[in-house]
């Protein structure tokens, strides 16, 4: 007996949705949490030009949310407009996609915060004699007319969620919600920084009140002074992409990456291409599992980026990712080379730090002295240094280099050397205390770095070839990009639908490692287009070299071994910290010393 099919009338049918249930939808793309009306509300004050935004909160953003500006205003007449789907002053037609020069532009945000609140929009312009208001509840409008208002624009939010009460579940804590305001707050402040912005929650002033100000004060203020003082200026330009802003020194770094903010053309953004290409760039100067932190702007033309990717517009899509990535790593790369060992900061204290400058004429040192005996040797059986006199050092300095006489390097003339450990030594300003073995692993480390990439990556035929299974995709990903892994030293055919071989690897790398390298590089390729998997796996071989070529502890060092060591690092990229991100040497002021021995009190 065959079996009944069910009656047509039991199958589901298409059917339009009501357009409450449709907005309501819609909103959860754009509406996450308080903080993303916050983001979406400050950016349209933003867009209008406000020179002034405060922004008030109770229960967290869940009982009420009021951002308040001094923009131009919103006419009368487009009050029911502005809270209705897809309407906007900012842009008319598709094409205008291409080049979208404000923050908000899909003429979303407001109805999606209509559809789950009850939101009161009151405005004026310049031209009008008195302020409108209108007010909606989930989308339903319930009162409107004339009020007395201020030229600008206020939107209050209350009550969110209060028709969709499953989505109010999802909301954390009234603090978490509050510390996710903050950080909009902070992150649009940066890109605005004549503009004030205000913030206040349960009636009670927040840590957030900043007055249009200077930019070192803003960066006090969001940021710390540390960073101010521990901070690098950049400003790099490649045709019509400049990217500015500043990075923090390598000694300047967290446990988190909550101080990281980059900016394409103004607008605040993640994006996993922007965050590769800076962990590629602090890869041999930053501390394990620790964070830098920086403020960057990339500017490019607008019809390079594409900022409709998102409702929420936290992610772009460049044109050209390859140029982009390899953009800002070499920027970023350039600014923490130069950093060089300097005598003009001065740290102290447990917060003591490297000092660091980026190298200018005005600290450029005479070339190190080329006498025969004055060069660092690694000899285990080398006489331990002779005590030497304050007499017998400006002697020494006179014999060795004459010019000293008249300006002292950075790093200045070692006089000691303390436990077989580190090297002391004093320079024009006070003491300078060097972790011997941690500075020629880094003088080693770039030395070999140079010799590896002066020649062609040398590779080593495969006996038998090693044969690996990976996608579809990734499979076309090596037919596609034989010149890339060529270039990295790999020589990889495609041999199957889902299988590759690889027949040729660089000669430095061990084959154990060649199916996780080779993995991590498709993964690069795929969706940067561009990868240094290779290349960091060798220089990973290369820091394993240094670090056991250089001097040990309980080495001990003649007074010229130490000058030259010193006279190194002061040549040396990245001479502030060992490849592992570790300090190589901290200095000390004669007036940090005279205070710790009271002198002068």
């Amino acid at each position: 007996m065959a079996e009944s099919t069910p009656a047509a009338s039991a199958l589901p049918r298409v059917r339009a949705l009501a357009s409450q249930v449709a907005d309501q939808i819609a909103a959860g793309e754009v509406v996450e949490r308080p903080a993303s009306i916050v983001k979406e509300l400050v950016e349209n004050s933003l867009d209008a030009g406000a020179k002034h935004v405060r922004v008030t909160v109770a229960g967290g953003g869940i009982d009420e949310i009021t951002v308040t500006d001094d923009g131009h205003g919103i006419h009368a007449d487009d009050l029911p407009l502005a809270l209705t789907r897809h309407a906007t002053s900012k842009i008319s037609e598709a094409r205008d996609l291409f080049g979208v020069p404000s923050l908000g532009f899909r003429g979303e945000a407001l109805a999606s915060v209509a559809s789950v609140a009850r939101v009161k929009l009151t405005s004026r312009t310049a031209d009008d004699s008195a302020a409108h208001f209108l007010e909606v509840h989930g989308g339903a409008t319930v009162d409107q007319g004339p009020c007395a208002h201020p030229q600008g624009t206020q939107v209050q939010v209350k009550d969110l969620f209060y028709n969709t009460p499953a989505r109010r579940k999802f909301l954390k804590t009234e603090r978490t919600e509050l510390a996710r305001i903050e950080q909009v707050l902070r992150r649009l402040s940066l890109a605005h920084m004549d503009v004030g912005f205000n913030l206040e929650f349960d009636g009670k002033k927040r840590g957030i009140n900043l007055t249009p100000a200077k930019i070192n004060q803003r960066l006090k203020e969001i940021l710390s002074p540390s960073f101010v003082a521990e901070s690098v200026l950049i400003d790099e330009q490649n045709e019509d992409y400049r990217l500015h802003g500043w990075v923090g020194e390598p000694s300047h770094h967290r446990r988190q990456a909550d101080q990281q903010f980059f900016y394409v053309n103004g607008r605040a953004i993640n994006d996993k291409v922007v965050g590769h290409a800076v962990r590629q760039a602090y890869r041999d100067v930053m501390f394990h599992g620790r964070h830098p932190v920086f403020i960057l702007f990339l500017e490019l033309p607008p019809e390079m980026v594409d900022v409709n990717v998102h409702p929420t517009k936290h992610e772009v899509r460049f044109r050209d990712t390859r140029r982009v990535h390899d953009f800002i790593f070499a920027s970023l790369h350039r600014a923490l080379r130069d950093l060089r060992p300097s005598s003009g900061d001065s740290y102290t204290g447990d917060n003591a730090q490297p000092s660091f400058t980026t190298t200018q004429p005005a600290l450029q040192m005479a070339p190190a002295p080329q006498q025969s005996g004055f060069k660092l040797t690694t000899d285990p059986e080398a006489d331990s240094p002779a005590p030497l006199t304050p007499a017998g050092l400006a002697q020494m300095i006179a014999e060795h280099d004459p010019s000293a006489q008249d300006e002292t390097p950075p790093l200045g003339y070692a006089i000691a050397q303390l436990h077989g450990v580190y090297v002391l030594a004093q320079n024009a300003q006070g003491l300078v205390i060097v972790d011997m073995h941690a500075a020629h692993e880094r003088i080693t480390y770039e030395k070999l770095k140079t010799q590896a990439q002066s020649t062609e990556i040398p590779r080593q035929p495969l006996l038998v070839p090693l044969a690996l299974d990976v996608s579809v995709a990734e499979a076309q990903l090596v037919e596609d990009m034989q010149a890339e892994l060529q270039t990295s030293g790999l020589v990889i055919q495609r041999a199957g639908p889902q299988a590759i071989t690889v027949q040729e690897v660089p000669a430095l790398l061990s084959l154990k490692v060649v199916p996780q390298l080779v993995e991590a590089l498709l993964a690069d390729l795929s969706e940067i287009g561009t990868s240094s998997e290779v290349e960091r796996a060798q220089f990973d071989l290369l820091a394993s070299v240094a670090c056991h070529g250089s001097v040990r502890a309980n080495r001990h060092l003649s007074l010229l071994e130490m000058n030259a060591l010193l006279r190194e690092m002061e040549q040396t990229e990245n001479a502030g910290l060992c490849n592992h991100g570790r300090p190589t040497y901290f200095f000390q002021s004669m007036d940090q010393l005279d205070k710790l021995f009271y002198r002068g009190q």
